[in-house]
C-alpha cells in the first residue's frame, strides 16, 4: 500500500461486461461427500442444489474448504466459517488460528506482545489462571499449544497456575477428554516438581459451561462464572470478565484480573480488548477493492453468521468501506432454544432480503450466508439436519428467482463442510459404533470439499470452469466474483475458477 504505484482501479475484463448484478450465496456447513443416509444434504429435498449440480457439470465444481486452502497448518486440520470467510473476502490465504498461534509459540512471538506482557506483571504475587477448551479438534483449541503455554509462561515467571478445563463434544470423539486430562496432568506433575504451584481448578462440559459461542444462552456463562470465578459449582467468557456494565446475570462480585485471549474473537466488539496473538493483516479485500470501483453492495444473514458476511468477509475489518455504496442488514437468530427446535432459521428471512435487494436496483452485490447446514447440523440431529438444508435449497431458490427477473448472474458455494456426513467414521469409512454398538454422531465440520457454482441470465455464455487449477480452493472465489463483475483481479489473488471461451 505504501507503494507509490498501487491503485485500487481495477482493470477491466477483456471479455465480461459490467452491469451485470450479481447474487454471491453462501450455504453454510455444505459440504459434497458420498450419498448415504447420514449425508442429510442427499436425503434433503434439495431440487434447486441438484439442479445446480445435474444441469450444467461446466458450471459446477468443487473447491477445497479446509486445511492450507484456508491458511491452517495441515490438511487434518477442518475448516470453519471464519478462516472460510476471509479466505472468500481476501482472495489470498492468510496463516490463521492455530497457525498464527503456531508460528507466535514457535517464534517466541506470543511471549513479546502486548498481551503477555500485561498479565506478566501479575506473575510474582499472582496466579496465571488459564480457562478453554480441552481438545486437539484444532478448531477452538488445541492441546499442544496449551502444553507449550504451561511451558512458555512457567519459564518467564508464572509461579501459580491454575487450569480450567472445558471438555469438547463436538470437534473431537465423545470419552476422548479422559486421555486429554491425563497428558495434561501430566505436565503439571512435572512443574510441580520444579517448584510451581500448577493444577487443574476446575472443569466443564462444551456448551454447558462457560462456552456458549452463539450469546443465546447466558445460564452457560452464568455456570461457568459460578464455577470459575466464584467457586459454587462442581464443575468448577469474556463478556462478563471484560465489561463494568455487564447485566445478562448478576456476577455477585467481580474480581480485579489482567485478562487476555488467546486470539481477540470479535473484532466488531473489541472482545477480547488483550489477546496474545494478532489476527492475521487482510489488506485489499475484494469487497474494498469493488466498492472502490463502484460496485454498490448489500450482505445479509442472521445474527450467528452475520458477522461471517460482513467483518470476515472484509478482512475481519468492522464497518463499511464507503456507507454510500454499502448495507449491511443483520436478521435476529432466535435465542433461548438450540437451532434443532428450528432447523428452517432465519433462512426465508435471508432469502427475501436478498430478493428485495435484487429487485430494488440499488445494488450490483447482494451477498448472503444461510445458516441452516452448520448450526443446526452442529446440534447432531440428523432429522432437523435434513429440514434445514430443504430451508437452505428453497432459501436458494427465492435468490436465484430474483437474479432470473434482474437478469443477473449467482454464485452458489459454502464456506466448509458439515450437515453433508453426521456420522464418525472408521477407517474404512463405514459409521463408527461406540461402546452399546450405536451409530457415533458427528457435530463437527468436515474436510469434505465445497460447491461453487455459477450460472443466470447475465451469464456470458461463454463462460466455465477451468481445469487447469491444480488444487482450487475457497480464496479463487473472489476473483472469479471480480470476474463476473466485469474487471480482472489484483495480480497476487489466487488466480479465477473461471475462463470464457471465444465461440
Amino acid at each position: 500500500m505504501a507503494s507509490s504505484g498501487f491503485s485500487w482501479t481495477l482493470p477491466d475484463h477483456p471479455k465480461l461486461p459490467k452491469g451485470k448484478p450479481v447474487a454471491v450465496v453462501v450455504l453454510d456447513g455444505w459440504g459434497e461427500a458420498n450419498a448415504d443416509q447420514y449425508n442429510c444434504i442427499h436425503v434433503a429435498q434439495t431440487p434447486v442444489m441438484d439442479s445446480l449440480k445435474n444441469g450444467a457439470p461446466e458450471r459446477w465444481r468443487l473447491v477445497k474448504a479446509h486445511g492450507t486452502a484456508v491458511g491452517l497448518p495441515s490438511d487434518d486440520d477442518m475448516g470453519n466459517s471464519e478462516v472460510g470467510h476471509n479466505a472468500l473476502g481476501a482472495g489470498r490465504i492468510f496463516a490463521q488460528g492455530a497457525k498464527l498461534v503456531d508460528q507466535a509459540l514457535a517464534s517466541g512471538k506470543i511471549y513479546e506482545g502486548d498481551g503477555f506482557n500485561y498479565i506478566k506483571e501479575s506473575f510474582e504475587n499472582g496466579t496465571l489462571h488459564l480457562i478453554g477448551l480441552l481438545s486437539d479438534g484444532g478448531v477452538h483449541s488445541r492441546l499442544d499449544q496449551l502444553q507449550l503455554l504451561l511451558k512458555g509462561a512457567s519459564e518467564r515467571g508464572a509461579k501459580r497456575i491454575r487450569v480450567h478445563i472445558l471438555t469438547d463434544g463436538r470437534d473431537v470423539l465423545d470419552g476422548s477428554s479422559v486421555g486429554f486430562v491425563e497428558t495434561l496432568e501430566n505436565d503439571l506433575s512435572q512443574l510441580r516438581e520444579k517448584g510451581i504451584d500448577a493444577q487443574i481448578a476446575s472443569g466443564g462440559g462444551r456448551m454447558y459451561v462457560t462456552m456458549d459461542r452463539y450469546e443465546n444462552d447466558w445460564d452457560v456463562v452464568k455456570r461457568g462464572w459460578d464455577a470459575q470465578v466464584l467457586g459454587e459449582a462442581p464443575h468448577k467468557f469474556k463478556s462478563a470478565l471484560e465489561y463494568a456494565d455487564f447485566d445478562k446475570f448478576d456476577r455477585v462480585r467481580v474480581p480485579k484480573i489482567r485478562y487476555a485471549g488467546m486470539l481477540q474473537y470479535d473484532g466488531e466488539l473489541k472482545l477480547p480488548s488483550r489477546y496474545l496473538v494478532s489476527p492475521p493483516e487482510i489488506e485489499r479485500t475484494s469487497g474494498e477493492y469493488l466498492v472502490k470501483n463502484g460496485i454498490c453492495t448489500f450482505a445479509c444473514s442472521e445474527t450467528v453468521k452475520f458477522g461471517h458476511v460482513t467483518f470476515f468477509w472484509n478482512g475481519n475489518r468492522s464497518g463499511y468501506f464507503d456507507e454510500t455504496k454499502e448495507e449491511y442488514v443483520e436478521i435476529p437468530s432466535d435465542s433461548g432454544i438450540t437451532f434443532n427446535v428450528a432447523p428452517k432459521m432465519k433462512a426465508l428471512e435471508i432469502a427475501e432480503k436478498a430478493r428485495d435487494a435484487l429487485l430494488s436496483g440499488k445494488f450490483d452485490q447482494v451477498r448472503v450466508n444461510l445458516p441452516n447446514g452448520d448450526m443446526v447440523g452442529h446440534t447432531g440431529d440428523i432429522e432437523a439436519t435434513v429440514v434445514a438444508c430443504k430451508a437452505a435449497d428453497e432459501a436458494v431458490k427465492i435468490i436465484l428467482d430474483a437474479v432470473e427477473q434482474v437478469g443477473g448472474i449467482y454464485v452458489v458455494t459454502a464456506d466448509h463442510g458439515n450437515a453433508e456426513d453426521m456420522v464418525k467414521r472408521n477407517k474404512a469409512g463405514k459409521p463408527a459404533l461406540d461402546k452399546s454398538g450405536g451409530i457415533q454422531i458427528l457435530t463437527s465440520h468436515t474436510l469434505q470439499p465445497v460447491p461453487v457454482a455459477i450460472g443466470g441470465p447475465g451469464l456470458h455464455p461463454g463462460v466455465k470452469f477451468r481445469n487447469d487449477i491444480q488444487t482450487p480452493g475457497l480464496a479463487n472465489v473472489a476473483a472469479t466474483v471480480m470476474n463476473l463483475h466485469g474487471f480482472e483481479a489484483p495480480a497476487d489473488y489466487e488466480t479465477t475458477l473461471i475462463e470464457v471461451a471465444d465461440n
